[in-house]
Parts: C-alpha cells; structure tokens; sequence
C-alpha cells in the first residue's frame, strides 16, 4: 500500500489535512479504526470560535485565550491562530458548511465560559457533526484521497526499523503498520508522511464524554516512535456533562450557559458567584472545581443546571440534540433541572508541534486534538478547538507538500508485519479487567483535585498494569482491545508522570501539596529516553 500521506483519524483535523494536501495533487490515505464518522468531532456541540463581528476583535480573543490558558499559552501560536479564523471559517463555508444565521443572514454568534464576546459561530448544537459530513463529502469526490474504515494503526515505522538508514541521514518515517479489523490482518502502509489525528484521550478516564476511540492513540505511536509530548497533565473535565447512574455521560454545551443557563448546588442555591466573578461563564477550569467542592460540600452525587422559563420552542430550536436526549431521559429542560457533572472532556497538551504541525521526528504530523502548538495553555478557552484543528492542517498541507518536493523520500525496504508463531488469544477477560482498572485508577487518582501521594500510587498500579499489557502484547495477535489497552496504559502513565512533574497548581491541574502558582510558567515535555 503506497501513499504520499497517510493521515490516521477521520475527524476535522485529518479530514481538512487531507483535503488541502490532495489539492497540491499528492496521493493521500485516511485511514480510520472504526466508521468514517467515528470521531470526536462527530460530537463537539458548541461551535467553532472565531472574530466575525464587527463588535468583537483579534486582541480582546487573543485575550481571552492567554487568560483561559492560565500563564501558559504560547502568545505568538494564539495571535497566528486566532488572525487565521475568518480565512479559515470562508474555507469551510465553501466547502459547505451552513452555519445558523439570523433573519438579516448574519452568523448567529454563541457565549461560552470565558469569552468576552459572542463569537462562536454553530449549525445548532451539532456542529462538530455538520463540519464532519460536510469534509466527509468533499473527501469523498476526491481523486487523490482513499478512506480506509475498520483500519487500525498499530505503530509508524521509521528508516532505522526499515534497516534502510545511512549513515550521517536522518531517521525518518517510511510507513505505518494498519491492523484490518475486517479481515483481522496487518497491512502495511508506506508513505513518506505520517499526520496523526486521533482525537484526545477521553476513555483513560472512567467517566467522559469522549466516544469509545478516544484512547490517546496518536500520542502514544508519537511517543514510542521518539517524538516529544507536552503538557499531559492539562486534562480539561468538561464542568456539565448529564449524570445518570449507569455511567453514561452526554454532554451539555457550555453554550447553554452563554444562553442564560444557571448552576446550582443540591439545595437549590446558585453557587458560581462565590467562586469567581464571572459566575457561570468562568473558564472549564474554574467552574468544574467549584462544581466538583460544592458536590463534596454537602455530599451530593450532582449538581443542577437551570435553563427553566425559557419557551421550550425556543431551546429546542437551538438546542435541538441536547432538548430531545434529556427528554428521552424524563427531563423537560424548559421545566425541569438538569442534572450534571464533570467528566473527562478534551486534552490540553498532546504531541508536540510546531505550527505546521511538524514534530521532532521527519516525517511525523500531528493535528486537533492529538497536538499541542502551545494555544491552550493550561486550559483550553471553549470552541478554539475547531478553530485550532483548521488552521493547522492548512499550515501542515503547505508544509508537507514542501517537505515531500524537495527532499528524495524513497520509501523501500519497509518489512512487512510477522505474527510469528503467536497464538490468538484465549483469556480475553484479562484485558477487560485490565482496562476497567486503568480507567478507575486515573478517575480515582488522577481527577480534578490531585495529590502527590495520590498520583504515586497511580503511577504505581500503572507501571505495574503496563508491564502485563506488554508481555500480553508480544504474546498473542493483536487485535482492537489490545492495540487500544497497550495505548491507554502509556499515555495513562505520561499523565501522571507529567502531573508529578509540575510543582505548581495552574490552570486545570490542581495540586493541594503546591496550590499556589510559580512565577515563571514552563510546559512539561516528556521523551522516550527520559524513562
């Protein structure tokens, strides 16, 4: 299977990555685990943010953002970004996405928790959903992109691996190995190029509002094939998710609160003006912790989200998905409480990237969710996700196309995947036990209020996790439950490792044995020959 790029991920970043990559008349596979439209960004609510009105402007979002991101935000990646968003919201309007407008054809603009202005523009509250079918059907008519479903990516594979490696070159990526679920074989694809855009990190949490491929795939390939990560520890609990016993966890956009939505404790009381000024609309960070204080204040499984006396004609109209789900669930929000908690939401650090998407590594991408360029900082400002996604897969097009014209990226000698004599596995119930106790152990101990002593003995029951998921690895076929566990369990591991490492209480990691902030903000990156 011989390719210029392959991309591995189906959501905004891969898809618009490959979009404008194919357009320089490169051959491109996206390759994707589950179905096309299995992503994260199938399931993003709010909206993408970006300056469109003529009330609003770059320097108060550039604001917002280094705000938001507590001290950490790289100043120069947030003004690119955020200069870049009207060019990139005329790109997806023309390859068609419809944004709700108002009666006179404006952007009908959304408020969410720290911004300073309505500038998140939205198709209802289903945007993610409205941008992935709409690249989805200009991927499709593509002559140069191929979709691959069911295709897993196992590891990408490097010149070294190749044994093709000369002396005095550079070690850089020839290919990818790709796990068929279908047909329960490994592929291997060659490219020059490998992006990585996998989405975040969500199901190494008990509780998320992440779909199932959520597992941290990108960072952890990233990482074993010697690329650096950054700032893990910055994992953003999305403050309303709709609590039900069973553990399943919708989320409730934020842009409820933008509308008007008010929080309250298990005794009725709105609580937000005792924990910051800006009340419901305080940054992520802010509003889960003082959820997740008033929920242990009076020892309440919840707290209660108040959209009530509004006309249900109303919420329903801009609200269409969140209004028809809690009606399924006996709860008529233009009456009725919302009952909400935190969960495990969106990755703040990832694979770190310049702004072209580039890591250490020649060859290796990454974009969305999957990077980190620096603009989230310590906490990400809501809705500069999308925004983030676009304009660095056009940055990385561009750079790509320039990275496979002037260099001589032969890609021979790439050996093909050996199972050996490896036997299937018969003691499947180990990596369900094994992936149920990861994902306690990091909702246990590695939540929104943390300790040393917490995070070591984490690390711990990791390390020790780790060790039998390897040895299970390299003794049986793989297969989707053991690519994804072996996944999970190391960048579970880099998140606690990156927790312990900082000795500061900021943004969305708080620590109570260093709750206050140092002068001087640093991220936290992490390599393999550090371990």
């Amino acid at each position: 299977m011989h390719f210029d790029v392959v991309v591995v991920g189906s959501g905004i970043a891969g898809l618009s990555f490959a979009l404008r990559t194919a357009k320089f008349g490169h051959k491109v596979a996206i390759i994707t685990k589950k179905e096309r439209s299995d992503t994260n960004t199938n399931h993003a609510q709010g909206g993408i943010a970006s300056v469109t009105s003529c009330a609003d402007d770059f320097e108060s979002h550039v604001r917002d953002t280094l705000v938001a991101g507590d001290g950490l935000c790289h100043e120069d990646v947030v003004r690119e970004i955020v200069k870049s968003g009207p060019r990139q919201i005329k790109d997806l309007i023309a390859e068609g996405v419809e944004f709700t407008s108002l009666a006179d054809g404006t952007p009908s603009l959304g408020q969410e928790g720290g911004h300073s202005q309505r500038r998140i523009l939205h198709v209802k509250d289903y945007t993610g959903r409205a941008i992935e079918e709409a690249l989805l059907k200009c991927v499709l008519i593509s002559p140069n992109i191929e979709l691959f479903e069911h295709h897993f990516a196992i590891d990408v594979i490097k010149q070294s691996r190749a044994k093709t490696l000369l002396e005095n070159q550079n070690d850089r990526i020839v290919g990818v190995y790709v796990f068929d679920t279908r047909n329960n074989s490994v592929k291997t694809f060659t490219a020059p190029v490998v992006m990585l855009s996998t989405g975040g990190t969500g199901c190494v949490y008990l509780y998320t509002t992440n779909p199932s491929i959520a597992t941290g795939d990108g960072i952890a390939m990233a990482y074993r094939a010697g690329a650096e990560v950054a700032n893990l520890e910055f994992i953003q609990f999305h403050p309303t998710a709709l609590y039900s016993r069973d553990g399943e966890r919708f989320l409730i956009s934020e842009a409820v609160r933008g509308e008007g939505a008010v929080l309250r404790n298990a005794a009725g009381e709105a609580f937000m003006e005792k924990y910051d000024k800006r009340r419901d609309l305080a940054p992520r960070d802010i509003v889960a912790r003082a959820i997740d204080s008033e929920m242990k204040r009076l020892g309440s499984p919840h707290v209660w989200l108040d959209i009530t006396g509004r006309p249900p004609e109303k919420l329903h109209a801009r609200f269409p998905q969140i209004y028809e789900h809690c009606l399924s669930k006996g709860i008529d929000i233009s009456k009725d409480y919302m009952p909400v908690v935190p969960a495990a939401h969106y990755m703040c650090g990832g694979v770190k990237t310049d702004l072209n998407g580039a890591t250490r590594v020649a060859g290796l991408y990454a974009c969305g969710e999957t990077a980190c360029t620096g603009l989230h900082g310590a906490n990400r400002l809501a809705s500069n996700s999308l925004l983030e996604a676009v304009s660095i897969a056009s940055n990385a097009s561009e750079a790509v196309h320039q990275y496979i014209k002037s260099s001589d990226l032969q890609c021979g000698g790439v050996p093909l995947w050996k199972d050996g004599d490896m036997r299937d596995s018969d003691e499947r119930v180990i990596l369900e036990h094994n992936m149920g106790e990861l994902r306690r152990t990091m909702w246990d101990y590695v939540g929104i209020v943390r300790t040393t002593k917490r995070l070591e003995r984490a690390l711990n029951r990791l390390e020790n996790l780790h060790r039998e998921i390897d040895e299970y690895y390299w003794n049986f076929k793989v297969e989707p439950a053991l690519i994804e566990l072996r996944n999970e369990v190391l960048v579970a591991q880099l998140i606690v490792r990156s927790a312990l490492a900082r000795r500061e209480s900021r943004g969305l990691h708080f620590i109570r044995d260093y709750p206050e902030k140092l002068p001087e903000a640093r991220d936290t990156v992490l390599k393999r020959e550090m371990f």
